[in-house]
């Protein structure tokens, strides 16, 4: 790790990505953290406000503050910083409608517009928004404010579509299954490969959200019934197993190296981010 200037500013440089590769697991852990994070937020709330606040602000606050500090990517303290964005994310969405009443499709227009300018400002500053670029500590930081928004977006669209639109849960998760890999045969298509990736993660949030709703929320509210506690718990063994794995594995980056290696010897415009 070393220090080189962009311009007048220093940035620290890595000597490799701080995000994991984007294969299958990356995915599966992606979708559990969306549903933890909503499901924990309204657990959380159910209990009381201010500690999930405390809980919310001061672990996204920690989580994010040591994987900024750290040096190199590591799944656990990565995956964690991802989860602590989950439930502060979903807070941050439902806020505005909690506290101004301003309906879900209109926090979903604002975070969209957001979302969209942190991008521009990114690519404008750094030449690429590439989740392969993330190895100087400014890019990280645009990238963590990026994942930030897209889980605030991602819960206002799957509330705006649940409630607002009147589609309910079992309907929500059928739409966003579609659309989520809508990006995928848009990329087999020639669509950039940037831009399918942002696409696809923007709409991990709502289907996972939507996902765990469904199982937490009581029959009377068009879910299963499980309980929102039961299933922040299993969502939360489900994680620790997965990136115990992956600390234990080093797949993803396996993965990594072995895509790095296949884009050197053969450079492709359209391959994976």
């Amino acid at each position: 790790m070393s220090a080189v200037a962009f311009g007048t500013v220093q940035t620290r440089v890595f000597t490799a990505p701080k995000v994991p590769a984007v294969f299958l697991m990356f995915w599966v852990v992606k979708l559990l953290t969306t549903g933890i994070g909503e499901t924990a937020s309204d657990y959380l709330g159910t209990i009381s406000i201010p500690l999930a606040a405390v809980i919310g602000v001061g672990g996204f606050g920690t989580a994010l503050y040591l994987q900024l500090k750290a040096t190199a990517y590591h799944p656990v303290r990565y995956w964690i910083t991802v989860l602590g964005v989950a439930l502060f994310g979903t807070m941050i969405a439902d806020g505005p409608h909690v506290a101004l009443g301003t309906p879900y499709w209109f926090d979903s227009i604002v975070y969209l517009a957001l979302l969209c300018g942190l991008l521009t400002w990114w690519r404008r500053s750094e030449g690429t928004i590439s989740v392969h670029s993330i190895t100087t500590a400014r890019r990280e930081r645009f990238y963590w404010g990026v994942v930030l928004l897209t889980f605030g977006l991602g819960t206002a669209v799957g509330d705006a579509t649940a409630i607002d639109f009147g589609l309910g849960f079992t309907w929500s998760i059928l739409l966003f299954a579609v659309l989520i890999v809508v990006p995928l045969g848009l990329w087999k298509l020639g669509l950039n490969v940037t831009v399918a990736f942002w696409s696809s993660y923007v709409l991990t949030r709502p289907l996972g959200a939507s996902v765990a709703d469904w199982l937490g929320k009581g029959t009377h509210d068009g879910g299963v019934g499980w309980g929102i506690g039961p299933v922040t718990l299993i969502g939360l063994l489900l994680f620790a197993a997965l990136v115990a794995y992956l600390a234990v594995t080093h797949s993803d980056v396996d993965h990594a190296a072995t895509h790095a290696r296949e884009a050197t010897a053969q450079p492709r415009a359209n391959s994976l981010p």
